[in-house]
């Protein structure tokens, strides 16, 4: 693991949490659609470049998959009556409502072949998000390009010799501890009873592996839901008992019935020590939300444009109320900043600012960026049931400028955010963990450089000492944040973000329905902060 960078001091009370190393988990996720740089033929210089039509094909068929038209699916392979059934059969016996699919790599196989790599993300109702990968196999015929039909590119682990059942199960009453070892129930903490299934009566199952002939169960696919602990004991968590209830108090306060959710992890470690959803024991937002970050991206926009040279805090970026690429783009109420530096735009979170700066960063180079240094777009393991950021290539020019302050296809929950703030502020990437003992298998990022990081903090500071986080400037110690305001319709209501950091922790708030980040989420993290500093 590598080391920390730029370590994030407070002047608060120290909460004196032990240290437990965490190790990372990765997972191939979808990046880049036409060229993939894999094995070569003999003599032959550069990539394999995939037929265009081959890719134009694979992407139409999983287009049609992922909109429930199978019909239309089936007839783009070689055996359109056994691919449709067999994709209906899939989808109807697991439960899986609308499966999202992302076309990755593609690569040549002579000159009447190719593959194409694409991602899984499947929602098992009522159960959790069921990711993985696979690939398909795609033929050149008189007809023109078509996907070879094959069980395995549904998933990998199906053939003519085994088959996928869902299994599913109310959780028993759940035993749970928290970092101290000290039981933690539904009583003292309700926004657990959703997230881990204290209390029991939650939702919980897997999709084994089982033979077509006998149903014998031969593997698990995947599993959902809170599992006892290992040998019998109760359920180690990494929950902080105090921030976990200060948590609660402060959401219930502020959020007013809306539907919100918060998350706060340890910046050294990435360890969860608290997660609240409202209402208290419904759907777990915190973790298996989706939803566009809005102007709280800007701190991973930021990084990338800093590490690149792009910018720097002082650079001239102007603030018009207006600026179109292919629609008009607008700041929050139609402001403008005449003659702003970078500091003034993120500062004061000007959207048209950073659509201005689309030129200076390539098309994929955010999606490979958020990868690479924010561990964003592999699967994460955090010992419940979560559903992973998705930070797809922009696929033109309007949805590349939406991208850039959070809107778009951007999809992220207030886990993968607090996470986000969390890499920024110390440099290292750390993927969070909830349960203890939890299989994470290293990730590979790679450190900011600490540049970026000291320009991070200081922007995120100033957010609060004189930009739009105003809202924490009374909370002791050196607390910084960023606010967002995510559209989700045209016209109508926002869901306000806020993700900030104090000396030791990062969090991270969306509430839905809301006018503003600083105005709906800003108190609740106020008070949460202010009691955390003693």
């Amino acid at each position: 693991m590598t080391t920390h960078r730029g370590q994030v001091r407070g002047r608060g009370r120290r909460r004196r949490w032990p240290a437990v190393a965490v190790a990372g988990v990765l997972v191939a996720g979808a990046a880049g659609w036409a060229v993939a740089y894999g094995p070569l033929k003999p003599g032959a210089e550069g990539p394999v470049v995939a037929d265009p039509e081959a890719v134009r094909t694979a992407k139409a068929f999983l287009g049609r998959w992922a909109a429930g038209d199978l019909a239309a699916a089936g007839r783009l392979t070689d055996a359109p009556e056994k691919a449709e059934q067999t994709l209906r059969n899939f989808t109807a016996g697991l439960e899986i409502a609308k499966p999202v699919l992302t076309a990755g790599a593609a690569r040549a196989e002579g000159e009447a072949g190719a593959r194409l790599a694409f991602a899984a993300r499947m929602p098992v109702a009522g159960l959790g998000t069921w990711s993985y990968g696979s690939e398909l196999a795609l033929a050149r015929t008189d007809a023109g390009w078509r996907v070879r039909w094959e069980l395995p590119l549904i998933h990998p682990q199906l053939n003519d010799k085994q088959r996928f059942k869902l299994v599913q199960e109310e959780s028993e009453e759940l035993a749970a501890v928290d970092r101290d070892g000290k039981p933690i129930s539904a009583a003292e903490h309700p926004s657990l009873v959703s997230v881990l299934g204290l209390g029991g009566g939650t939702p919980r199952g897997e999709v084994q592996v089982v033979d077509r002939v006998t149903g014998e169960a031969k593997g698990t696919a995947v599993r959902f839901g809170p599992d006892p602990g290992k040998g019998g004991g109760p359920l180690r968590t990494t929950i902080d008992a105090r921030t976990q209830r200060a948590a609660e108090e402060a959401l219930a306060r502020h959020a007013r019935g809306r539907s919100a959710g918060l998350v706060a992890l340890r910046i050294d470690t990435g360890e969860v020590v608290a997660v609240v959803n409202g209402p208290s024991g419904g759907f777990n937002r915190a973790f298996q939300g989706t939803y566009a970050p809005g102007s709280t991206w800007k701190v991973v926009t930021s990084a990338a444009l800093l590490a690149k040279g792009a910018v720097t805090p002082r650079s001239r970026v102007d603030c018009p109320k207006y600026l179109t690429v292919g629609k008009q783009f607008h700041n929050v109420e139609t402001s403008e900043i005449p003659d702003a530096t970078f500091r003034q735009d993120f500062i004061q979170s000007c959207n048209t600012a950073f659509v201005a700066l689309r030129g200076r960063l390539a098309n994929d180079e955010m999606t490979v960026f958020a990868k690479e240094y924010f561990g964003l777009g592999p699967e994460w393991k955090t010992g419940v049931s979560s559903v992973d950021a998705e930070v797809p290539v922009p696929a033109d020019e309007p949805e590349k400028a939406a991208s850039l302050f959070g809107q778009g296809r951007l999809r992220t929950n207030p886990l993968a955010m607090a996470s986000v703030t969390a890499t920024a502020v110390s440099g290292t990437f750390h993927q969070p963990l909830l349960v203890k003992g939890t299989e994470q298998p290293e990730v590979a990022t790679k450190p900011l450089p600490a540049g970026v990081v000291a320009g991070l903090r200081s922007l995120m500071r100033d957010t609060v000492t004189d930009g739009s986080a105003k809202v924490l400037a009374g909370v002791p110690g050196e607390v910084g944040a960023k606010t967002g305001t995510a559209e989700v319709t045209e016209d109508g209501n926002n869901n306000g973000w806020l993700v900030a950091y104090d000396g030791e922790i990062a969090v991270a708030c969306v509430v839905e329905g809301a006018e503003s980040g600083s105005g709906s989420a800003g108190p609740v993290l106020r008070d949460l902060l202010n009691e955390l500093a003693g």
